[in-house]
């Protein structure tokens, strides 16, 4: 079978290799600071709302960055044995545990935002760069997608899928 045979990659398919394309590369690039891609997501994300005055819960947390509680609630123990958070109990809901950003957390942050974002302006070169209209209207694209609600499944559907 030649290339004009194969069937064309679904844009789920190249979404998803995108996607693993970038985490790897913004392992790579903070690894340094001791961070992986997900416990980078979480620092910024605590960085941004923590920046408002606000000290989130884990749950909170989890509801913006989009990953699961129970997965946050473990990044944040490794973030906290490594200095960079500090974990506390919400006065108002005993159950609940705020996180806050330590002043080396802080700095770590600061840090890993730059890296990633000349990182982002490399990957996105061939768009133009970061601030380059292709860019915008990717993202513009990508926001439509992730903005559009999954329809649940009924219970007997069976969906065929060659690739995600």
């Amino acid at each position: 079978m030649d290339d004009e045979d194969s069937p064309a990659p679904t844009p789920g398919y190249l979404v998803w290799l995108l996607a693993n394309k970038w985490r790897v590369a913004v392992d790579r690039a903070v690894a340094p600071l001791g961070l992986t891609h997900a416990q980078y997501a979480l620092v910024t994300a605590l960085y941004d709302v923590q920046r408002t005055g606000e000290r989130p819960s884990q749950r909170r947390l989890a509801d913006h960055t989009g990953l699961e509680a129970l997965y946050v609630s473990k990044l944040a123990r490794a973030l906290e044995s490594a200095g960079l958070v500090e974990r506390s109990r919400d006065p108002h809901d005993p159950r609940a545990v705020q996180l806050a950003l330590t002043e080396q957390g802080q700095a770590v942050t600061r840090q890993a935002i730059a890296m990633v974002q000349e990182l982002l302006q490399r990957l996105l070169a061939p768009l133009g760069g970061l601030d380059a209209p292709r860019t915008r209207a990717f993202t513009q694209e990508l926001t439509t997608l992730l903005d559009t609600p999954l329809a649940p499944l009924a219970p007997n559907d069976n969906p065929r899928r060659r690739n995600p």
